[in-house]
C-alpha cells in the first residue's frame, strides 16, 4: 500500500512545514537531506519556502471555503448535509444570494491575502539578502508561483482586486485600491514566467513542491481565461512534450491515497498521516464525507452531486461510478458494502472523490479522510486546455488530446468511443472529467454559458463575481470600492 511509503517519504516535508511556522524568520534553518532535483543546491531560504506550503492549509485552499466558492455555485453541486445545517450559507452560494458579510467570504479573502503576504515576505527577504545562487532563486520562484496561483483564485472570484506587491511593514501598506483585471493578469503572468524559467521540472525528494510544469499550467489556464488561445496552446504543448507527466491509467486510483502525487499530478496541496490518528490536513475532504452513523460517520456531508451531474455522463462511463456515491447502493468495491438508504441518510448522492477505502480507514485508525491530497491541476486538465485552445485556433491536434482523456476513462471497456473535438464535445468532457473538482462554475462563466445554464437557479450576470467582504471595504476607509451591483 502506498500509504506506508507516503508516511516515510513525506513525514520530513510535513515536519519541516510545521516547524517553519515557528522558525520562518530563522534564516539559518535548513531541512535535513536533499530537497532538490539533480544537481540543484538547496536554497538559503528553504525553511521559509516550506512554510508557504504549510500555509496553503488554510481557508484559502484546503478547507470547505474552497468548494463553497468553487463548486457549490455550479449546477453540478449542492450544499448537502442536513436541510438546516449551514442553510443560510447555502442560500448565499446555491441560490446566488451572495453575502458581503458571510464568514466564508471573509475567510476566502483574508486567507488568500495572508498567504500572499507570506510570499511577499519571502521574496523581500531574498532580495535583501543579496543571494543569487540557483537554490535561492528557486525559493523565490516558489513564492512567486504560489502568489500567482492565489491571485488567480482572487481574480476569478472577485475580478478587480488590490495588488499587494511588496512586504507589508505597516498596516497601511496593505490598503490599496483595486487594480484592473488586466493589471492583475499582468502581475500573475510576470510571476509565472519567472517561475517557469527558474523552477525544476520535478522534485525527486519532495514531489509536493511547485515545478516548472505547475507554472506553465497556470500560464496556460490564465491565457485560456483571457481568450489568448494561441498562447494557451503553446504553454499546454510545452507541458505535454516535456515528458514529465502522463495520465494515471486508473481513474479510480487518482482519487485514493495511491493517487497522491501520481504521474498525472501537476500540483497538489499535501495532506499527510504519519502515524495512527495523527494527520496534517484541513477539513476539505472531512466536510465532504458521508454524513451517517457508525461505519458511515465519514464526515459532514457537504458538497454533494446534483441529479444534473448524475445525468450528464454518457452510458457506461466509468467516471460516473468514481464521482457519484449513491445512498442505498453498493460503494463499488471500496469495501464498506451498501450505503444506507436516503432516508435515513440526508442525501441521495455524495461526492465519491472524497470517499475512501475501508481497508485504509482501518489501517490508519481514522474514519474521516485527512490523508488524500487536494488536486489543484491534473495532466488531464492540461490535455483538455490544449484541446480547447486548439479548437479555438483551428489546430488539428485537438481531437487527439481530447481522446487521450476519453481513452483513459474507458480503460478496456467498450464505451466512450473516440469523438471529434468541437467546443461542445470539449465542454462535455470537462464537465464529466472534473466532476466535483471546482472547475465547472468558472468554465460556465468564461464560456459565457452561465446565464443559460444557471439562470434557473437564480444566477444573474453580476454573480460571475463575488462582492468584496464588507470588513475589507470598511478597513480600507474609502480606498477599496465594492464590486458593481453589490
Amino acid at each position: 500500500m502506498k500509504y506506508i511509503s507516503l508516511r516515510i517519504k513525506y513525514s520530513l516535508f510535513a515536519v519541516l512545514i510545521l516547524t517553519s511556522f515557528s522558525s520562518c524568520t530563522d534564516l539559518d534553518t535548513k531541512p535535513l537531506g536533499t530537497a532538490v532535483d539533480g544537481d540543484l543546491s538547496a536554497g538559503g531560504f528553504e525553511a521559509q519556502a516550506f512554510g508557504l506550503y504549510g500555509q496553503l492549509r488554510t481557508s484559502a485552499v484546503s478547507d470547505w471555503t474552497r468548494y463553497w466558492f468553487q463548486c457549490i455555485r455550479s449546477d453540478d453541486a449542492a450544499k448537502g448535509s442536513s436541510p438546516t445545517d449551514q442553510a443560510e450559507q447555502a442560500n448565499s452560494f446555491d441560490n446566488f444570494n451572495y453575502s458581503k458579510t458571510s464568514f466564508f467570504n471573509g475567510n476566502n479573502w483574508n486567507d488568500h491575502y495572508k498567504v500572499i503576504y507570506a510570499c511577499n515576505d519571502l521574496i523581500d527577504a531574498i532580495e535583501k539578502s543579496g543571494l543569487t545562487d540557483n537554490g535561492t532563486m528557486v525559493n523565490k520562484a516558489e513564492a512567486k508561483v504560489l502568489r500567482a496561483f492565489l491571485y488567480f483564485d482572487l481574480r476569478r472570484d472577485y475580478g478587480e482586486v488590490p495588488l499587494i506587491e511588496n512586504k507589508v511593514v505597516v498596516p497601511s501598506d496593505g490598503v490599496k485600491a483595486k487594480s484592473t483585471v488586466a493589471q492583475v493578469d499582468a502581475f500573475i503572468k510576470a510571476d509565472l514566467e519567472f517561475a517557469s524559467q527558474t523552477l525544476p521540472a520535478s522534485w525527486l525528494s519532495f514531489p509536493g513542491r511547485a515545478t516548472k510544469g505547475f507554472a506553465n499550467a497556470m500560464l496556460a489556464k490564465l491565457y485560456l481565461y483571457q481568450g489568448n488561445y494561441a498562447a494557451s496552446l503553446a504553454k499546454s504543448q510545452e507541458i505535454i512534450t516535456s515528458g514529465v507527466y502522463n495520465l494515471e491509467p486508473s481513474y479510480k486510483t487518482l482519487f485514493s491515497i495511491d493517487g497522491n502525487n501520481s504521474k498525472e499530478s501537476v500540483f497538489e496541496v499535501q495532506q499527510l498521516v504519519i502515524s495512527t490518528g495523527q494527520s496534517f490536513s484541513n477539513n476539505y475532504f472531512v466536510s465532504q464525507g458521508v454524513r451517517g452513523s457508525g461505519v458511515w460517520d465519514l464526515g459532514w456531508g457537504f458538497n454533494v452531486p446534483t441529479p444534473a451531474l448524475v445525468n450528464a455522463f454518457e452510458a457506461g462511463d466509468p467516471r460516473k461510478g468514481e464521482t457519484i456515491l449513491t445512498s442505498g447502493q453498493d460503494d463499488g468495491g471500496y469495501g464498506s458494502g451498501t450505503l444506507p438508504a436516503a432516508p435515513p441518510l440526508d442525501q441521495m448522492y455524495w461526492n465519491k472523490k472524497a470517499y475512501t477505502e475501508a481497508s485504509v480507514r482501518a489501517k490508519l485508525g481514522l474514519k474521516q479522510n485527512t490523508w488524500e491530497n487536494i488536486k489543484i491541476i491534473r495532466y488531464a486538465d492540461v490535455l483538455l486546455m490544449a484541446a480547447e485552445a486548439a479548437v479555438q485556433t483551428g489546430n488539428a491536434s485537438a481531437t487527439g488530446y481530447l481522446n487521450q482523456v476519453r481513452a483513459r476513462a474507458r480503460g478496456g471497456a467498450n464505451v466512450l468511443p473516440n469523438v471529434v473535438a468541437t467546443l461542445a464535445t470539449i465542454k462535455q468532457e470537462r464537465r464529466v472529467e472534473f466532476g466535483m473538482e471546482n472547475e465547472r462554475f468558472y468554465d460556465l462563466v468564461r464560456w459565457g454559458d452561465a446565464p443559460a445554464v444557471l439562470g434557473g437557479l437564480g444566477y444573474q450576470p453580476k454573480n460571475a463575481l463575488y462582492p468584496i467582504p464588507q470588513t475589507a471595504i470598511d478597513q480600507a476607509q474609502g480606498v477599496l470600492i465594492q464590486n458593481s451591483n453589490y
